[in-house]
């Protein structure tokens, strides 16, 4: 198994852009939900949280390897 440092270099800052994009809407549907009192915002908040974790796990996959479920 040999893994590409190149293609691991980039997947991490896919995942890393990802993750700070999510952060920030999170906190934004957060801000939402308690300040202005949207409901929605919370729909918004689990999608965030939900999207920044499938990043990480798509990540991890990723360092399996090909033809490992990558």
């Amino acid at each position: 198994m040999t893994v590409d440092v190149a293609v691991i270099k980039k997947r991490r800052t896919v995942m890393m852009v990802v993750n700070v994009l999510a952060a920030l809407t999170a906190l934004a549907a957060l801000v939402g939900y308690f300040k202005l009192a949207l409901d929605w915002a919370l729909i918004v908040f689990v999608a965030a949280l939900a999207g920044g974790f499938a990043t990480q796990i798509w990540f991890i996959a990723g360092l399996r390897g090909p033809g490992k479920g990558a």
